[in-house]
């Protein structure tokens, strides 16, 4: 106890540093999501779903390859006409992520359980170079 007392800044440091450490870990996992990796990955092998909820626009400019557009707001109506198996994983994706895990809480709630947004988007999309087409 009296080394902890005596070195608190050397302690102090060292908590510091391990929060820093794990701090993008315990954040990563608040915001939830699937990273472009392993979307990739649930595409290739359980034939997952890829849905861009982007505006028509947006999508024209660039989206992820071999994903299909959906604008959030038509989500309730079109993702029941293009995903007819509920069982299989739909990856929700826009620009950065915000739109994708709104998309991905209504999509659950629409029965399909395996929802997930893409985490970071099509940034991420694009940072891990996986490929962009434009419309």
């Amino acid at each position: 106890m009296n080394f902890l007392i005596e070195n608190w800044m050397l302690v102090a440091v060292a908590a510091g540093s391990a929060l820093a450490l794990f701090l993008p870990t315990i954040t990563k996992g608040a915001a939830g999501g699937v990273e472009p990796t392993e979307a990739v990955l649930l595409i290739n092998r359980e034939k997952a779903v890829l849905i861009d909820v982007c505006e028509p626009a947006e999508y024209a400019q660039g989206h992820a390859m071999g994903s299909k557009n959906i604008p959030l707001g038509q989500l309730e109506t079109q993702l029941p006409l293009m995903v007819k198996n509920k069982s299989l994983p739909v990856i929700l994706v826009c620009q950065v992520g915000g739109r994708a895990s709104r998309a991905a809480t209504q999509a659950k709630k629409l029965g399909y359980e395996r929802a997930q947004a893409l985490s970071g988007g099509l940034k991420a999309w694009r940072e891990a170079s996986l490929p962009v087409e434009k419309a």
